[in-house]
C-alpha cells in the first residue's frame, strides 16, 4: 500500500445548483510549494508557484441546515487521474470575522478513483472561505492510499 499526500489551495466559484438548497462549486489549483515558518513573531504560511500542472475540482453542495451541508464531487490531477469523494457526516459553513466572507470546514472520504487513484481510499480535509460574490478559496490537505 502506497500513501500519497497533497496540500493545495484551490480557487474558483460557487453558483446555483439543481435546487434552491444546492450549489455547484468549480475550482482549480496550480502546482505549489507550501511552507510553514515558525519564528519569534509566531507562525506564517507561504504559498509559492511550482513547476507542474493543475488540479480541477468540481462538487455539488447540498445545504442541510443553517450552517451544515453534504458534498460530493471529483478532483482531477492531470490527465486520467481522478478522485471521487463525499462528506463524512456534515460540513460546516458559517459567519467569519470578515462580514463579506463565510468560512467553513469539511472532511471528505475518498470513495475511489481512476488512473493513479484506481481503488484509492483515504481522507481530505478542507478549510475554506466563500465570498458574497461566490468566490471560493479552499485549502485542502489529502492523505490517499493506493495499491
Amino acid at each position: 500500500m502506497k500513501q500519497i499526500i497533497y496540500a493545495m489551495q484551490f480557487k474558483g466559484k460557487a453558483g446555483p445548483g439543481a435546487a434552491a438548497n444546492v450549489m455547484k462549486a468549480s475550482t482549480s489549483a496550480s502546482s505549489t510549494t507550501i511552507t510553514t515558518e515558525i519564528g519569534a513573531e509566531g507562525v506564517r504560511g507561504i504559498i509559492q508557484p511550482a513547476a507542474g500542472g493543475k488540479a480541477e475540482f468540481e462538487s455539488e453542495v447540498t445545504l442541510t441546515g443553517e450552517t451544515s451541508f453534504l458534498e460530493k464531487g471529483t478532483i482531477r490531477f492531470g490527465d486520467g487521474n481522478r478522485l471521487q469523494f463525499s462528506t463524512i457526516e456534515h460540513g460546516y459553513l458559517g459567519d467569519s470575522a470578515d462580514p463579506k466572507l463565510k468560512a467553513g470546514a469539511v472532511m471528505w472520504r475518498v470513495d475511489g478513483g481512476e488512473g493513479q487513484f484506481a481503488g484509492a481510499t483515504g481522507f481530505i480535509t478542507s478549510n475554506f472561505t466563500l465570498s458574497d460574490a461566490g468566490e471560493i478559496t479552499d485549502n485542502q490537505f489529502g492523505v490517499i492510499f493506493v495499491n
